[in-house]
């Protein structure tokens, strides 16, 4: 696989990013990017050498393109998403894939229509330790999963808004948890507190039960001094934590007692626990991993992690939490 020629539509503080990374890539030249703000475009491009432009539809008209990042705010996806699918230009769509079930939807069988890939940026697939959990459940080192639990909190971020919580952040750990359970939501239910920062909700506690009766739980929210990123699972043979910011992945082992037998302390400081194991992980950027997988995907023919159906569930469930708190009610699916 040669090179292939990269660009991207959007270069706000995530674009920069996909800017700078196929910058980076052996597998990649960036050959252009687009943004409204012209300024940002030809900052982007001086910096990295290649071609700035502000209207991104003159970009695909003067380029030639091999597959691109689509990192405009989630209201554009659909508009930015068709023309390129419709140009036959392999893209990458930020998370959320769209704004709507019925925009996420028109992009897909866009893509379909014209034979072209597309995929979702739900970079926490990407990252080191989901990796290796994933293969170790995959393993069935957990045995059957009972519950998997995520915490996604910090501080009300600086950049602007036009979702919540749910949408902006609860997605990811949406996807995630069907990832990791290899299951689909069967019912859910919500409870959200709004208009502490924005007109939107800025925390979201969560319940989502799965086909297969692992139990989901959410707590999501922009509310709390210290930025958390977790996700821990239960299950038969012990619990797996993965830190996020830090790249880590535990594992806590349980130890049944012996010939049925407790002593005094045992009844008296429940069941004892087992040893606790660091799970060596070798460290990467995640945005990197996922276009490097992006890069083999369309280079190599083969079909990108995460698909298009993937990034219309996680919205559609995250839509679903949202009705939830506003009806008050558990949502069947």
């Amino acid at each position: 696989m040669g090179k292939l020629k990269a660009a991207v539509i959007g270069v706000g503080s995530m674009g920069r990013n996909h800017a700078r990374i196929y910058a980076e890539l052996d597998s990649t030249d960036l050959v252009a990017v687009s943004d409204a703000a012209f300024n940002s475009a030809k900052d982007v491009a001086e910096s990295l050498r290649c071609n700035p432009y502000k209207d991104y539809k003159e970009m695909l008209d003067k380029e030639d393109i091999d597959l691109l990042s689509i990192a405009v705010p989630t209201k554009y996806h659909r508009e930015v998403a068709l023309e390129c699918t419709r140009r036959g230009i392999p893209s990458l769509v930020e998370k959320p894939i769209a704004d709507s079930e019925d925009n996420a939807r028109a992009i897909i069988d866009s893509a379909e229509k014209n034979k072209v890939k597309v995929t979702v940026g739900h970079i926490e697939r990407f990252n080191p330790a989901v990796i290796e959990l994933k293969r170790r459940l995959d393993r069935d080192e957990l045995g059957r999963i009972f519950e998997i639990k995520a915490i996604r909190v910090g501080p009300f971020p600086s950049r602007i808004r036009d979702v919540g919580v749910v949408i902006d952040l609860a997605v990811h750990d949406i996807d995630i948890m069907r990832y990791l359970t290899n299951s689909d939501v069967k019912r859910l239910y919500a409870e959200t507190e709004r208009k502490i920062h924005t007109k939107y909700e800025d925390l979201l506690s969560g319940l989502l039960k799965f086909q297969n009766d692992t139990i989901g739980v959410l707590s999501v929210n922009w509310l709390t001094p210290e930025k958390i990123r977790e996700i821990s699972i239960i299950g038969e043979k012990g619990m797996f934590v993965v830190k996020y910011l830090t790249q880590e992945l535990y594992f806590y082992e349980n130890v049944e007692a012996i010939n049925g037998k407790y002593s005094y302390s045992d009844i008296l400081m429940g069941v004892a626990e087992g040893n606790i194991m660091q799970i060596r992980i070798q460290k990467k950027e995640p945005l990197k991993a996922e276009l490097e997988s992006w890069v083999d995907a369309v280079g190599n023919g083969k079909e990108p992690l995460v698909s298009g159906e993937d990034g219309l569930k996680a919205l559609v469930l995250a839509q679903k939490l949202i009705e939830s708190t506003e009806k008050k009610q558990v949502i069947s699916l």
